[in-house]
Formats: C-alpha cells, sequence, structure tokens
C-alpha cells in the first residue's frame, strides 16, 4: 500500500477514523510518507507528525483511488479523479496536518 496507519483498510481508513468518508491519507514533511492519521502516525514513527506546506505539490493521497492530490483539490471536498466525498470535519485537523507558513497569498 502507498499509505500507512494501524488496523487500515484499502481505502485509508484507521483505528481512529473510520467513518465511510475518512478516505485521505496525509503526508508527513519530516519522513514523506503518507499516514491515515496523525494519530497512527505517531504511534508506528519515532518522531510526530510535522504539518506539510500547503504549498507541497502533494500533501494529500485520496485513500479511494490513490490519486496524489494538491490542497487546494482536497479542500475541494471530494476527489476529482473518483468523485469520492471527503470527511469535511477533517477541517478541524488542519492546523496538525498543514502549514501555511510558506503559502504566498496574490495581492
Amino acid at each position: 500500500m502507498l499509505f500507512k496507519g494501524i488496523s487500515i483498510d484499502e481505502n485509508s481508513r484507521c483505528r481512529h477514523y473510520h467513518s465511510a468518508q475518512d478516505i485521505v491519507a496525509l503526508k508527513c514533511a519530516d519522513c514523506q510518507s503518507y499516514y491515515a492519521c496523525y494519530k497512527c502516525h505517531d504511534a508506528l514513527e519515532s518522531h510526530p507528525f510535522k504539518a506539510m506546506s500547503v504549498d507541497e505539490p502533494y500533501p494529500v493521497m485520496c485513500g479511494v483511488c490513490q490519486t496524489y492530490l494538491t490542497f487546494s483539490a482536497y479542500k475541494r471536498g471530494s476527489c476529482p479523479q473518483c468523485g469520492s466525498g471527503f470527511n469535511p470535519n477533517c477541517q478541524l485537523h488542519d492546523h496538525i496536518y498543514f502549514s501555511k507558513e510558506f503559502h504566498h497569498e496574490q495581492n
């Protein structure tokens, strides 16, 4: 599999997040691995999950079709490739998964 986690299924649902819409894998800036969630990452790695820059080309992967997604494609709420919807409550964890420190707004 292209993503890791604890008790994961083929669509990236894990022990911690396993609703029908919990189908994304998120990339850690330190190890560059995709994980079902930060809790799985922290349990399986020797370092804490480090947020990816929103400017990173592919900080998210759709767990259904394994398409790599940009931050803006992910924020649209569903996979542009297969149409699978993402859990809208994941935005509550944006501060864990995404860093905006390198993001430059166009004025």
